[in-house]
Formats: C-alpha cells, structure tokens, sequence
C-alpha cells in the first residue's frame, strides 16, 4: 500500500519480534515455572515452542499475503467482516486500561533493586517511560529497530555472561529424565508461560512498514519468535541449575540474584538495566502497533481524520500521542487505586487470546491448502487456552458481548444518518438554482460539480 515509510529489513524485524516476547518475561516467568513444575518445566518450555509454532506460521503467512498496518483488527475484518474487525480493535485497544499499567508497574521494578523509590517515585518512573516512547515513536521507524535490535542483543549477552560465568558451556544441563517429570503440572506452569509469547499479533502491525514484506515479515516474526525461545530456555535452565527461585521475592529477583552472585554488585546494575531496557523494548512495539491501529483506521475512514496525520519523519505522531495520553491516564488510574498486579495481566491475557482465536478464524477463510489446515489447528489450539482461563477471560468476553450489543441496540443509525444527509443535499440541489445548473452536463448539481 505505501502509506507508511518502508524502512525494516529482516535484522531489525527479528531483534523488534524478539524484544516483544521477551518484556518481562525473560526475568521473571523461567522462575515463576521452576516453582510451579521444577526440572520439569525445560520440557514445558520445549512444548510451548511447538504449540505456538503453528500460530506463528499463520500470522506469518496472514501478514505475508495482507501486509497492512492495522494488524489483527484488519486481518480479521478481511476474513470475518466489517464488525468483527471493530470488535478485535475494541479488543485489542481494551487491553490498555489493564495491560499497560501492569507491564509499566513492572518496568518501574528493576529500578527498586537498585534505589528506595516511594509510590510517588515509582509512577514517576512510569510516566517518564511513557515520555521516552512518545519521544522515540516521533522519529524514524528505523530508529525503533534499532534500540529493540540493541535490546536483544544486550539479553542474549547477559545470559551468555551468565552461562560463561556460571560453568554452563563448559558443562550444559541435561534435560531431566522424562519418567522424572510431574507431568501433571506442566499445565499450570504452561498457564503462566502462555504469556511469554503474546506479541505476535502487535508485531502484524509493523507488515507495511518492511521494504520487501513478502520474503522479510514471515522471516523475521519466525526467527524472533524462534530466538526468544532459545533464550527463555537457556534462562530457565541458568535459573533450574542456580536454584534461584521459589518464593514470589526469589522469582521476582532471580536473574538480579543470579547475577549479583556471579559478578557482584556491578551484575545486578547490569540485569536491572538490562530488565528495565527488555521491559521498555516489549511495551513499545504494543504502544506503536497501538498507534498504527489508530492511524489505519483513521485512514480509511473509520475515526476522526486527525488520527490520520503524519510527522515530518512520517511516524503516526498523532495517534501516538493519544495511545500514550489515555496510557498515563490508565496508569494514573492503577496507581490510585492499588489495582492488584497479577489480576491486570489475567484481564489482558484474555483479550490476547480472544483476538488470536479471531485472527485464526479469519485465516481458516483467508488461506487455502495447507495453510488454511494450519490455520484451523492454531484456532483450535487458541480456543483451548481461552477455555483453559476460565472465569480469567470473563474481561474479554464481557466486553466482546458489550461492544456486539451496543451495535445490535443501533443497528439502523448508520443508514439513517446517510439518509439524512441525502436528503439535505437533495434539498439544497432542488431549491438552490446555482446548483442545479452548475454541473458539467447542465443537469441537476453536485458536490462533484463544484470541484
């Protein structure tokens, strides 16, 4: 389409979908599974890699074959229609109030390992964030790449560190005996790694914004979804070997610890840096796919057609801003009324997830072949999850049964304010002589006459 810079290539791509599954995760949820499912849970995180390789393979082929900066919310208006697609921007746009707070909140974190913030400081510390990406998305989409290209590098040094320091090269942890495995809980700690790989569908928002987005796009969501992989792997195992977690402190603090343990004091400023960095990378590719998502449908019609302008840079400043705005709000909102953490990540999983099933749903009819069969397999695979939350999607499906009944209480108003304004127009032709003989054929006037 051409409405956006092209301006990334396959190693930015990587480094921007590997720095969006990575976030938070990466420091906190190897542990986090390690005490749920202990050795066990390195073949859980082999399991998760397998189970969400078919739905990385169709958003790969959806955003090869539809590269489009409205993401998920248009994929599925192009396979389900129109209202579906209003319904996963709602969706997707709904994670916000939640989501965001919650990932911010995280962000702020690291830096209490490293100094005494009070609650003032810490929504400070988010704020400020929020400023920096406001600040970053003004410029280039190169210039993105590059940070989140940085970013994923200064994770997989860290970890190599850690592995380097730790004796891991030099002896790599086996696997643990598949007869050793509690298998019955690998479900709960595959609950909790779920969210290590949402980012997918943010990522479908950047597809008109690579130079050759047929051979690029697939490639770089494949390789960064496969890299993040790798390095939530070997951190898992870096955390199994060193026995760093166990209580919500040890999880929370583990790669800190472990670093602290290996290089001093100097390592802990460097995983907090580092953690901060990786939780930056993660919420911004969801702010700027946000930002995209308002612009889009702003260039079609579908918003105010403010949303729609562009910079100098030609980055959806706008738009932007107003993701970011309702961003500080929602923050403002979690910091004044102590919203509790993990109940803000279980709401936004659910809307994740909602809008991976529509999205698999629209491929079943967009695809064909093979790739429809894929397709249908990842809507399966999704809907499991979904069921699998339980009454943790009710904020999903609440709204989803909201926004359809808002339409459904209105389903004529859009025809008759198209009716209304023909008629006027119809008025001001048949009573205004000017108009009617102003037309090129001499005939009855229009608004395409008096161009």
């Amino acid at each position: 389409m051409g409405r956006l810079n092209k301006e990334l290539g396959l190693a930015y791509g990587t480094g921007m979908m590997a720095t969006s599954l990575l976030g938070t995760g990466i420091f906190v949820v190897p542990a986090v599974a390690a005490s749920i499912a202990g050795p066990g849970s390195v073949w859980a995180w082999l399991g998760l890699v397998l189970l969400v390789l078919p739905v990385a393979f169709s958003f790969a082929r959806l955003g090869q074959s539809f590269p489009h900066a409205g993401g998920a919310p248009h994929l599925i208006g192009r396979g389900l229609g129109a209202p579906m697609e209003k319904l996963a921007a709602f969706l997707f746009l709904a994670v916000l109030p939640v989501g965001l707070p919650a990932a911010l909140t995280l962000t702020a974190g690291f830096w209490h390992a490293l100094f005494d913030l009070s609650a003032a400081g810490d929504l400070l510390v988010q704020l400020a964030t929020l400023g920096l990406m406001l600040l970053l998305g003004s410029r280039k989409t190169r210039a993105s790449g590059l940070v989140q290209v940085l970013i994923a590098l200064a994770i997989v040094l860290l970890l190599l560190a850690v592995w380097w320091a730790g004796g891991l090269l030099a002896a790599p942890p086996a696997l643990p005996p598949l007869h050793e495995v509690q298998w019955g809980l690998l479900p709960a700690a595959l609950g909790v790694m779920f969210w290590c790989f949402v980012g997918l569908e943010a990522f479908t928002h950047m597809g008109e914004e690579f130079r050759n987005p047929k051979r690029d796009f697939p490639l770089a969501l494949l390789c960064g979804m496969l890299l993040a992989g790798l390095v939530y792997l070997a951190c898992a195992l870096a955390v199994l070997r060193f026995g760093v977690y166990g209580s919500e402190l040890a999880n929370t603090t583990s790669i800190p610890t472990l670093m602290a343990r290996l290089f001093g004091e100097g390592g802990r400023w460097a995983a907090a840096l580092v953690g901060y960095l990786a939780c930056f990378a993660s919420i911004n590719i969801y702010v700027q796919g946000f930002a995209r998502l308002l612009w889009s449908l702003a260039d079609e019609g579908k918003l105010p057609a403010g949303l729609a302008r562009l910079n100098r840079n030609g980055a959806p400043l706008r738009a932007l801003a107003w993701v970011i705005g309702v961003c500080a709000l929602c923050v403002l909102a979690a910091w004044l009324f102590r919203l509790p953490l993990d109940t803000l990540i279980r709401y936004a999983n659910g809307n994740f997830v909602l809008v991976y099933l529509l999205a698999m749903i629209a491929g079943v009819k967009l695809l064909s072949g093979f790739w429809r069969a894929l397709a249908a397999i990842s809507a399966l695979l999704c809907l499991g999850v979904l069921l699998s939350l339980g009454w943790e999607a009710g904020y999903a499906l609440a709204l989803g049964a909201g926004f359809i009944a808002a339409r459904a209480a209105r389903p004529h108003l859009p025809q008759r304010a198209k009716n209304i304004k023909r008629g006027r127009s119809q008025f001001l032709n048949d009573s205004d002589p000017f108009l009617r003989f102003s037309s090129p054929g001499g005939g009855r006037g229009s608004a395409g006459g008096l161009r």
